[in-house]
């Protein structure tokens, strides 16, 4: 519980008064990425990056010179962030062994505030998927497969004999860092989101998932996906510490001409004690096919929370809902089709050995470096960009994306401050369960909470609340106004102080080393 409340600067505070040093920190954290290693949530551990920024981070304490709250705090980064002199794979063939000659703004800024790189995370392959089974370097296994809390539950419920089969899956394409965090080898991860690819592995790990407004942090450095949707995400494990990395991350970058021009000024989340001003809509549309009854109780509990404390709670509609999961399939395609295009063995990544000409070159390469997925999306964006098919699939659809987002624009308008929907259907998948059907089926059902956000460039959060029956986490959506992340996660903060959501009993982990786990249990860096 330590984790969730009065934490504020507890780490950054141990570190100025010298009861643990950033050395020893990161030499803990990388200690239990080993113990942790069967998670596959990490492609590269930095190890002597992370001790030698460590050092330094350790020299400005005894200076009494620190950075901030951030300096010789360990993070992660989901491996499509460019980092310099560390691999950036993307997960694919494409791109293994290659090494980026700069940082992503994002890195830069965590960087250029003294905290400590420990490595790059999993995910889907190019972040295409919802489960983040996809990449190359296989399947992040979710940490509560190995908790105490689901091990009881799924002891009573089965005797299977193949324990190893067990285990569910982290959601995606951001589950490296989800699980980086849920497992307490860093404080903080970068995750991207496009369609809810920070969002849906928050809610299967039980960490908090932001996805700021669109343009309020840059993606220069971010590998694109759908450059019109595409954000930079954080993960980590309560909701102050979100506020505190968006604080350093957002505002203008002039390397990126989408990100706003105002100056970002970062802000410390008040404790909400009174919400009766607070008008919080549920949109019926998100009563969508598939959703379990579980999560549906759970959503109508969280309402009542919000009617119970005084706030005004309404229902409202976003009538162009059920089209968005189609409307984001066809744009999101027609955005990987072109920003795939750069992979072509020339420049950079891998390179065919074939050598009949260079259009054989160019197709052996594409063939070898991307896995059926991405493809996949390549031939169904090009397909819609057809001089014949142009008009009638995305300029449709980029007007259906203005209705989508009108709908946003028209709710709030009537006097709703705040957004109350589901994030995923279902709680977490088992993986043998989870691979029975294709990326392209899997990805429209667990996008399909998540996307329209995107879409409308609005602010949204997984604040995980609860267990479900099989001892796994579910995650409820708060969505905001444009620009409005203050309010957005003050709302949350309060909502995360409500239900209470327990800690993660590691119980695997804390049979191979228990003191970096009881040290890492009770430690949130705010």
């Amino acid at each position: 519980a330590a984790l969730k409340d009065g934490l504020r600067s507890q780490v950054s505070a141990a570190l100025k008064e010298g009861r643990v040093t950033p050395t020893e920190l990161c030499q803990r954290c990388l200690a239990l990425i080993k113990s942790t290693k069967f998670l596959n949530a990490y492609i590269t551990v930095a190890e002597e990056t992370a001790l030698k920024q460590a050092e330094e981070s350790e020299e400005r304490y005894k200076r009494g010179q620190p950075l901030g709250i951030l300096d010789g705090i360990p993070i992660s980064v989901k491996d499509n962030f460019n980092t310099a002199g560390i691999e950036t794979t993307c997960a694919s063939n494409m791109l293994k062994g290659y090494i980026s000659p700069y940082n992503a703004t994002v890195v830069q800024k965590l960087l250029d505030q003294g905290a400590v790189l420990l490595g790059k995370t999993n995910l889907d392959e190019f972040a295409m998927g919802s489960g983040s089974t996809d990449g190359v370097f296989g399947p992040v296994r979710n940490p509560w497969s190995y908790s105490k809390q689901y091990k009881e539950k799924s002891v009573l419920k089965s005797h299977s004999e193949d324990e190893e089969s067990d285990w569910v899956i982290t959601g995606g394409s951001s589950g490296g860092s989800a699980a980086a965090v849920s497992s307490f080898t860093c404080f903080a991860a970068l995750g991207s989101d496009t369609g809810g690819s920070t969002r849906n592995p928050a809610a299967h790990c039980g960490v908090v998932g932001l996805k700021p407004t669109y343009g309020l942090i840059s993606r220069h450095g971010l590998i694109p996906l759908v450059n019109s949707m595409d954000v930079p995400g954080i993960l980590t494990r309560c909701v102050d510490d979100a506020a505190v990395l968006l604080g350093s991350l957002a505002g203008h970058d002039p390397k990126d001409s989408t990100t706003v021009q105002d100056d970002f000024k970062p802000f410390e989340l008040p404790n909400l004690t009174d919400v009766s001003k607070l008008s919080i809509g549920i949109p019926k549309e998100y009563h969508a096919p598939g959703l379990s009854s579980e999560i549906l109780a759970l959503w109508s509990k969280a309402a009542d929370l919000f009617k119970n404390a005084g706030a005004k709670v309404i229902e409202v509609s976003l009538p162009h809902t059920r089209y968005s999961i189609v409307c984001y399939h066809v744009l999101c395609t027609a955005e990987v089709a072109s920003n795939m295009a750069r992979f072509d063995g020339l420049e950079y990544g891998h390179r065919s050995d074939m050598k009949d000409s260079t259009e054989s070159m160019y197709a052996a390469t594409r063939r070898e470096g991307f896995n059926d997925v991405v493809r996949g999306r390549i031939l169904s964006g090009n397909y819609f960009l057809l001089k014949q098919n142009y008009e009638k699939y995305f300029v449709k659809a980029q007007k259906v994306r203005r209705l989508i987002a009108n709908d946003f624009v028209k709710v709030f308008r009537s006097g709703v401050d705040i957004l109350l929907t589901p994030t995923t259907l279902s709680d977490a998948a088992p993986y043998t369960e989870f691979i029975q059907e294709d990326n392209r089926t899997r990805s429209a059902q667990d996008d399909i909470l998540t996307q329209a956000a995107n879409m409308a460039g609005l602010p949204a959060i997984n604040v995980p609340t609860a267990l479900s029956e099989r001892g796994l986490p579910v995650g409820l959506q708060f969505i905001g106004r444009s620009f409005q992340e203050k309010q957005l996660l003050s709302v949350a903060k309060w909502f995360e102080k409500q239900v209470q959501f327990p800690v993660i009993q590691l119980e695997e982990v804390k049979r191979h080393d228990n003191g970096v786990f009881q040290h890492q249990k009770s430690a949130s860096f705010s």
